[in-house]
C-alpha cells in the first residue's frame, strides 16, 4: 500500500503561482512514476504532468511552458510548480503514485482568479 500527501493548494490571482507537493509513504518502488492530474467541475479528470523515477517528465499540452513537475526521490516527493496561472487551470488536482498498481491522493483545491 501506499499513501500520498499533498498540499500546497489553495486561493491564486491570474498570472501567479502555486506549488503543490505530495508526499508518499508505505510501499515505495524504484522504477515508479509519480504525476499530478486534474479535476475541473463537470469536467473529466485529466493528464497534467508526470515524473518518472530516472528523471523524465511529461506535460499535458495545456501546461507546458507553465508548469514544471521535480521529485526529491530520498523524500519519495513530487512537485507541480505552476506558473502564469490562468482561470482554466482551476481545478482539483490529485497526486498519483504508480508502479504495479495507481494510488491516489485526496486531492487539494487550485482556484485561478481575481
Amino acid at each position: 500500500q501506499v499513501q500520498l500527501v499533498e498540499s500546497g493548494g489553495g486561493l491564486v490571482q491570474p498570472g501567479g503561482s502555486l506549488r503543490l507537493s505530495c508526499a508518499a509513504s508505505g510501499s515505495i518502488f524504484e522504477g515508479n512514476v509519480m504525476g499530478w492530474y486534474r479535476q475541473a467541475p463537470e469536467k473529466q479528470r485529466e493528464f497534467v504532468a508526470r515524473s518518472f523515477s530516472g528523471g523524465s517528465t511529461n506535460y499535458a499540452d495545456s501546461v507546458k511552458g507553465r508548469f514544471t513537475i521535480s521529485r526529491d526521490n530520498a523524500k519519495n516527493t513530487v512537485y507541480l510548480h505552476m506558473n502564469s496561472l490562468k482561470p482554466e487551470d482551476t481545478a482539483v488536482y490529485y497526486c498519483y503514485y504508480r508502479w504495479a498498481s495507481d494510488y491516489w491522493g485526496q486531492g487539494t483545491q487550485v482556484t485561478v482568479s481575481s
